[in-house]
């Protein structure tokens, strides 16, 4: 991508690197951009895809720093009675705010 102010510019233009995450029905799930003097972080953009496929496939969310194997949040419309349901573990350290390890009660 370029910037919109290089657009017929005579200097060296340096280009804007952007990251786009698109899931498998076209849908923008991320969009990162970087200045050309920065460069991307792939440690990231990994742990954007794990997420994003953890979270769909549970339907849970990740926290922050959120690695693969770290507890996931259970959403704020999903009863703490339906997580525990669903979930072997489900710690409440406030009613809007309830972890899980995202293992079944069968696993």
């Amino acid at each position: 991508m370029l910037p919109e102010s290089a657009t017929g510019s005579k200097d060296m233009v340096l280009t804007i690197r952007s990251v786009f995450i698109v899931d498998p029905n076209k849908k923008i799930r991320l969009s990162m951009t970087y200045p050309a003097s920065t460069g991307r972080n792939s440690a990231e953009v990994l742990r954007v895809i794990d997420s994003l496929q953890t979270t769909d496939k549970l339907g849970l969310a990740s926290p922050i720093d959120w690695q693969v194997g770290d507890d996931l949040i259970v959403p704020v419309p999903v009863s703490t009675e339906k997580a525990k349901e669903k979930f072997a573990d489900v710690r409440e350290v406030r009613p809007y705010l309830r972890f899980t390890s995202g293992k079944g009660k069968s696993s």
